[in-house]
């Protein structure tokens, strides 16, 4: 496989890479799903204890993809990784189902979610509905359409521009996080009781089971772990700093991801959380009463719009790669002479996230996002023992322990997925062999445009 980079610059240290990486793990996950997991497991404890499990297996994630980064320091993350340590036709499947479903859904979801929690922070705004006679779902997907239209605009001015607004949005949101822990520990009228409360969970098959699927929404709150092995090409000194943005990123969002949810549990009683998507609001109002719920509706469309930022920087490598190794449309690896970015993969991504804002079917597509998305990192983790057996300029602590947890844990997240939503995985499944077909049809046309050539 030839190199895919030689258009993009090394201009990014740790510091910018690493807030890439929290900015895309923090997002609609850890503010969606606490208020559901506690409807399913009804123990404050065991939910606290399952968001440290995932944070530990996406720790596991990070060591590996370090080593693996730093062998191949290029940008398309499993892209690269599974074309060299396996075959093109994964890769091409692992970015194709990263194009479906892996960036433009969650950017979708991320500009969605922003609008939703925007319009509860300010609902002048749907008043404005009634004045033009629009309907109320048509204003809030505007304002997502437009979101992703202004910071499609943002990171078409090149990667330093973008990764500075980047930062600026990152540092605010974990500012804002840790400052809403803080004064909600300090000041806010909770009651460590609620640990208490709940059921008892039992282990029994049925309680592993749930324990499973649990995880499995956790690990979508994880999910973005891997985000500075997109940018490799543009990482200075990857050696050093892809691993350490991956490992401190991670182990940021762990802490906050922790300190969050204990915070959530003690604002509220568990009966109070069972089943509320919007768990950030809930526990502000019990803390601190109404006024509170505005100042997190905002916090927590910020921490939207910081993820949706991310997603658009991360996702067009991985196409940008994959076009310049041959196998998708080649207008996609088109660099821009000026701003040194993929502008076309840029303006694919975002014209895929809007159709998916407008026409409403990105919600099922989110459903088999994690069975989806799952498939490929384990491959690829499991693809380190193929890379330890030759040469590697890396080699971080912790193996094969660490990534035989993190493939077993995937395995299993994968089997109780299938077992429990069988439609919704078999949709997953049928997505990647799809993509089977499509990756021949490129590899025909590629083998036509080099003459007969490989």
């Amino acid at each position: 496989m030839r190199q895919t980079d030689d258009k993009l610059e090394r201009r990014l240290g740790l510091f910018p890479v690493t807030n890439i990486v929290i900015a895309n793990m923090i997002g609609a996950g850890i503010f969606t799903t606490s208020g559901l997991l506690m409807g399913d497991l009804q123990n404050p404890i065991a939910m606290i204890v399952l968001w440290v499990v995932g944070g530990v297996v996406a720790l596991c994630g990070a060591l590996s993809y370090g080593e693996l980064g730093a062998a191949m320091p290029h940008a398309g993350g499993e892209y690269l990784f599974l074309s060299r340590l396996y075959s093109p036709v994964f890769g091409f499947l692992s970015g194709w189902v990263s194009f479906i479903v892996g960036f433009s859904a969650p950017i979708a979801a991320s500009s969605l979610g922003f609008s939703e929690y925007f319009t509860r922070a300010f609902p002048q705004i749907m008043g404005w509905s009634t004045a033009i006679n629009l309907p109320p779902a048509l204003i809030k997907k505007g304002l997502a359409v437009l979101v992703i239209a202004l910071f499609t605009a943002v990171h078409l001015r090149g990667i330093e521009f973008g990764a500075k607004i980047q930062n600026g949005l990152t540092v605010l949101k974990v500012t804002l996080i840790v400052g809403l822990v803080a004064i909600g520990f300090a000041l806010g009228n909770g009651d460590m009781q609620h640990f208490s409360q709940g059921q008892a969970f039992v282990l029994n098959f049925a309680g592993w089971k749930t324990l499973g699927l649990s995880l499995m929404w956790i690990m979508f709150g994880y999910s973005g772990w891997n985000a500075s092995v997109y940018i490799g090409s543009e990482i200075k000194n990857p050696l050093k700093t892809l691993p350490r943005s991956l490992f401190l990123g991670t182990g940021i969002v762990l802490v906050l991801y922790v300190a969050l949810n204990i915070l959530f549990v003690y604002a509220a009683s568990p009966t109070k959380m069972q089943g509320v998507i919007s768990i950030g609001g809930l526990a502000m109002r019990s803390l601190f009463g109404g006024p509170m719920e505005f100042v997190t509706s905002v916090l927590i469309s910020f921490a939207l719009f910081s993820s949706l930022s991310a997603f658009i920087i991360l996702g067009p490598r991985v196409y940008y790669a994959m076009a310049k190794d041959g196998y998708f449309f080649r207008f996609v690896s088109d660099v821009h002479p000026k701003f040194r970015v993929p502008t076309k993969a840029i303006l694919l991504q975002a014209i895929i996230s809007i159709i998916m804002v407008m026409s409403g079917t990105f919600d099922q597509i989110l459903t088999y996002m994690g069975f989806s998305l799952g498939i490929f990192p384990i491959l690829a983790v499991l693809g380190l023992f193929r890379q330890r057996r030759g040469e590697t300029p890396l080699r971080l602590f912790g193996f094969p322990f660490v990534q035989l947890i993190y493939i077993f844990v995937g395995l299993m997240i994968l089997i109780l997925s299938l077992l429990e939503r069988p439609v919704e995985s078999s949709v997953a499944i049928l997505t990647v062999l799809v993509g089977i077909p499509i990756f021949f049809l490129f590899k025909k046309q590629k083998h036509i445009t080099n003459g007969g050539k490989p």
